[in-house]
């Protein structure tokens, strides 16, 4: 029997993506902590004003909102799981539903800024709806960005171009969504929810 004690070779782990993605990925959680901390002290200073303009938003539809997110980011990290066995073509599918979860956030949100426009809540009505505007127009148009990417990385993956070996850029792409479905996971208690 033997009692030699010879390490196990363990897999060389690495972050995944490319390291620019995590400095672009980094800047961009920065602006999103400042917007979230200003939001913050402006309810602290101003509870009332802030308790009352929640009353207009329905926090129902910024469930739906979540959900719609989280779907499409597990769809997308299910999409590089298949590329690390070798299935792109379900990669691909992956990431069709995952750009369809998105869109259903998309039109919800569109529907919300028209109610929210049509009451005339718009920017300048007050401080909660001038900081609502700005945090979520700001994310918004990174869920537009996403999406993009989203649309992209599926059609790269229909065409076969990730590998088992090389599918960096398809990981930096679902980084980028994950980062979309961090902030507004933070976001939606923040904005519909907190008092």
């Amino acid at each position: 029997m033997s009692t030699s004690a010879e390490p196990l070779a363990l897999p060389a782990r690495r972050l995944p993506g490319d390291l620019a993605m995590w400095f672009f990925i980094l800047a961009e959680l920065t602006v999103f902590a400042i917007l979230v901390v200003a939001f913050a002290v402006t309810q602290r200073l101003q509870p009332t004003l802030f308790a009352e303009s929640r009353q207009a938003l329905d926090s129902s539809i910024g469930l739906a909102l979540t959900l719609s997110l989280l779907t499409s980011g597990l769809l997308a990290a299910l999409a590089v799981e298949a590329v690390r066995r070798g299935r792109q073509g379900r990669a691909a599918l992956m990431l069709a539903a995952a750009l369809a979860s998105s869109c259903v956030y998309v039109v919800l949100k569109l529907e919300e800024y028209g109610h929210l426009a049509g009451l005339g809540l718009n920017m300048e009505h007050n401080t909660f709806f001038t900081l609502y505007w700005i945090l979520t127009g700001f994310h918004f148009l990174h869920v537009l960005l996403g999406m993009v990417i989203l649309a992209w990385l599926a059609e790269r993956c229909r065409r076969g171009a990730y590998t088992v070996a090389d599918h960096s850029g398809l990981e930096s792409g679902v980084l980028y969504w994950h980062m979309v479905d961090l902030i507004w996971v933070v976001l939606f208690p923040l904005v519909y929810v907190l008092n």
